[in-house]
């Protein structure tokens, strides 16, 4: 693989910051990350395929997100990056579903699909033929996902359990910790990538483990971002270590908003004190928070300066333009 591509920014400009593999000064060769266009809107990235108003992670959800122009004053603003989980099935093919069972009837937390079973135990068959949440679309292959978004458009692909319950979730690994589970990950990385390569969407790969990253930058030299739960200190050490080009927090990990540590915090915790914003940009890497569901959490959040919204509804920056 030699592209090494991302979303950032918003619009038709967000598209296609093509970063040399590796290096330091990338950053500075592609005009910088989003951050530094001062009139740019953040990107905005459609989770799931826009969650809210669509059956998530579904053909017909990331079709639907895609739709209309890659700019603000378009008539119809389509996500300018579609995000999606990906996790193996049972026979190894590579679906889009984010839960690792597919109903709650099996100990899952949602009832999503009218199947049981976890995914990865499970045959391709019955997996993609599982209803998701009664909308007449199944739990697709990636492939489908990926022939349904248009070429313009990014994908976010985030990694999910590859088939072990027993992985460290949002953590810095130790030494021997993340050998092994890289051994874990390495040939779902492979088929994912495989995949993914043979399609001209700028891709960025993020996950909460952090033996997901480190396997992508042993096989590509596709983007990564750490997505970051209840640690900023572990979250830059990862971005750090793989030289992310970017970082995905949730939003109320943002200061100078009304949501900073209103949730996931407690006293004492390691992200009080860091403005991590204001760090991922000093390191040259763009911020991308998860996830929005009001107008008001991405205007404040806009305002605040980050690079992406990944939210579950479309037009959320659009309050008073039209």
């Amino acid at each position: 693989m030699k592209r090494r591509t991302f979303v950032a920014g918003a619009g038709a400009a967000a598209v296609g910051a093509t970063f040399d593999a590796g290096t330091a000064d990338a950053r500075e060769k592609s005009g910088g990350a989003a951050h530094d266009r001062n009139d740019a809107s953040p990107a905005i990235i459609a989770h799931r395929g826009y969650a809210g108003i669509y059956p998530e992670n579904t053909v017909g959800a990331v079709a639907a997100a895609s739709r209309g122009g890659q700019s603000d004053d378009a008539a119809t603003r389509g996500a300018d990056m579609i995000e999606i989980d990906v996790v193996p099935t049972g026979d190894g093919d590579v679906v889009v579903f984010h839960d690792s069972r597919l109903s709650e009837r099996d100990g899952g937390e949602r009832g999503l699909t009218d199947e049981s079973g976890v995914v990865w135990e499970t045959s391709t068959d019955v997996v993609t033929s599982a209803e998701v949440l009664r909308s007449g679309e199944t739990v697709p292959l990636l492939t489908d996902v990926l022939d349904a978004i248009p070429p313009s458009v990014g994908v976010n692909v985030e990694f999910k359990n590859p088939g072990s319950f027993d992985l460290e979730f949002a953590s810095k690994l130790s030494g021997e910790t993340l050998e092994a589970q890289k051994d874990i990950w390495r040939p779902f990385t492979e088929d994912v990538l495989a995949i993914v390569d043979d399609y001209e969407n700028d891709v960025l790969v993020s996950s909460f483990y952090e033996a997901a990253l480190a396997t992508v930058r042993e096989q590509s030299t596709l983007p990564v971002a750490p997505l970051l739960w209840d640690s900023i200190t572990d979250g830059l050490d990862i971005a750090r270590t793989y030289d992310a080009e970017a970082i995905h927090p949730p939003y109320n990990m943002i200061q100078d908003t009304p949501f900073y540590a209103d949730s996931y915090y407690t006293e004492g915790s390691n992200w009080a004190d860091v403005d991590l914003l204001a760090v991922a940009h000093e390191e040259g890497r763009d911020v991308n928070v998860y996830t929005l569901g009001t107008w008001f959490q991405a205007e404040r959040l806009a305002a605040a300066g980050v690079d992406g919204l990944i939210a579950d509804y479309p037009g959320l920056l659009g309050f008073g333009t039209q």
